[in-house]
């Protein structure tokens, strides 16, 4: 089982990563601020959801905080930013179990 190395709640300037919006979610982008869980029970849980901040065109240039399901971002868009430690843990996990 992998360790949670997002537990801890970050500030918008400085998020654990950063999604941006594919195909229609293009004007979308999601900084991941917390996960609740380990990438190794993220896979296994169709409900998995990380605290993010969220810029849209609904929000006008500003960030809406809350809790988003994983299965709502990762689809739709893809990671342009993230801690190194944090990429190889979830590379290993991809590779492993293709969670994504």
């Amino acid at each position: 089982m992998g360790k949670n190395l997002c537990g801890k709640s970050r500030k918008v300037s400085n998020p654990y990563e950063i999604w941006i919006g594919e195909r229609q979610f293009v004007n979308w982008e999601w900084r991941v601020l917390k996960k609740y869980q380990s990438p190794d029970n993220e896979a296994k849980n169709p409900y998995a959801r990380w605290f993010c901040a969220v810029s849209s065109p609904f929000t006008h240039g500003s960030f809406e905080y809350g809790d988003t399901y994983l299965k709502d971002i990762t689809p739709y868009a893809r990671m342009v930013k993230g801690e190194p430690d944090i990429r190889k843990v979830m590379r290993e996990d991809i590779n492993k179990e293709n969670i994504f």
